[in-house]
């Protein structure tokens, strides 16, 4: 036997017979035969008896850590999708500024919509993770309200059975590029790491699955949060993404079907269309306020870098995150009459691109805040430092 407790302070550690969860309304949510996996799985429980406490049968035993997760059906969870305890971290996100805020155990998009209230219109933007079976169920619904998406294994492989996860991770990666919603991919990349100097031939097979799959990112965690090797567990994910990258193109998949509903889509589907036109175009250069622009043309896949310009800081750092971009800050152009050649100018100072390097320029030759309308292919101009750092090397970076 094994009971869960309400956490009451002053009470002693867990041990072989129990341990305190912090979640106070486990035993209203749990029916009895319910299974209850600790730790990701590490340990796998059957409910008996349900009282004050939540008594349960050892179906699996395992290692335990403090404050490792314990996983129920997600759609017995009776709380709110935001803790008071979410709620009063909040602030202090936005205070630090924050780029993204990951919100955990989502539902559907309303708990997106929630969250958003509270963060306001300037905030963080929002990293939904999909680790339940009613996110994966309303996965289209929470991409029309989301700003990136976390294929989160761990709990996915808890929620549902695990021989599925493979599957769902393919599906829900293709489905957000689809859409040009970024797609992290994370929970065990590379987790013999913690230990081990080197991965396993498997995990850097699954770093690659990922990379073909089409996410945007890939993220570690213990391996870099708690692991002897973090700085090698970084490089390692780092090398096997840049190698699947250079010598397996072939299996990197198609972006998203091209949309010309709008000005935006429209200027960016015919510049991906000029890069596989001309092979000797070497990137795609473009200025944005909001960083629509650069995540549409990521989605698209043009593949060639694409250098994106913006006046906003946090536009600038969050666009680290959609694939093949690589954001600068830089000077409003807005007031500028040239704005093509104000993009222009920006290139040539960042010192990125060899001279005489094709490039497509997308930009507006319109008003202030105008959506951009203007596309160019132009050679980068001479004159640039001879030992300029390209976008290969800065993306090893």
């Amino acid at each position: 036997p094994f009971a869960l407790r309400s956490f009451k302070e002053g009470e002693p550690p867990g041990n072989a017979t129990g341990a305190h969860v912090s979640y106070a309304g486990l035993p209203s949510d749990v029916r009895v035969g319910d299974r209850v996996l600790l730790a990701d799985g590490a340990a796998e429980l059957r409910v008996v008896r349900v009282s004050d406490d939540v008594e349960t049968e050892v179906v699996r035993g395992g290692t335990v850590r403090s404050r490792t997760g314990v996983a129920i059906p997600a759609d017995r969870l009776s709380s709110p999708a935001l803790t008071p305890k979410d709620r009063a971290d909040l602030p202090v996100a936005i205070e630090l500024g924050a780029d993204f805020v990951g919100q955990s155990f989502v539902r559907g998009p309303e708990d997106i919509l929630a969250l958003r209230a509270l963060l306001g219109p300037t905030g963080p933007h929002i990293v939904a993770k999909i680790e339940t079976r009613p996110a994966v169920e309303s996965f289209d619904a929470i991409l029309d309200v989301v700003d990136a998406v976390m294929v989160a294994r761990g709990d996915l492989g808890v929620e549902m059975p695990y021989e599925e996860v493979p599957l769902i991770q393919k599906e829900l990666v293709r489905r957000a590029l689809d859409r040009g919603v970024p797609s992290i991919v994370a929970t065990q990349m590379l987790e013999s790491m913690i230990t081990s100097p080197r991965p396993t031939r498997a995990e850097a097979s699954d770093v690659a699955n990922a990379v073909f799959d089409g996410a945007d990112a890939i993220m570690l965690s213990a391996e870099t949060a708690i692991g002897a090797n973090p700085v090698l567990a970084a490089e390692a994910a780092t090398r096997i993404a840049l190698s699947c990258e250079a010598a397996g193109a072939s299996h990197l998949p198609v972006g998203m079907t091209p949309s010309r509903a709008t000005d935006v889509g429209a200027l960016a589907y015919a510049a991906a269309a000029l890069v596989k036109a001309d092979p000797s175009v070497e990137a795609i250069v473009c200025y944005t306020r909001t960083g629509r622009t650069a995540r549409i043309l990521s989605a698209l896949r043009p593949g060639v870098p694409i250098l994106a310009f913006s006046p906003g800081p946090h536009v600038a750092a969050r666009l680290a995150l959609a694939y093949g971009v690589f954001a600068r800050t830089c000077a409003p152009l807005e007031g500028s009459s040239d704005r093509l050649g104000g993009l222009e100018s920006l290139l040539h100072e960042s010192r990125v691109l060899p001279a005489g390097a094709s490039v497509v320029f997308v930009t507006s030759a319109g008003s202030p805040g105008s959506a951009p309308d203007a596309l160019a292919v132009r050679r980068v101009a001479g004159g640039l430092d001879p030992h300029a750092t390209d976008l290969e090397s800065d993306k090893e970076i």
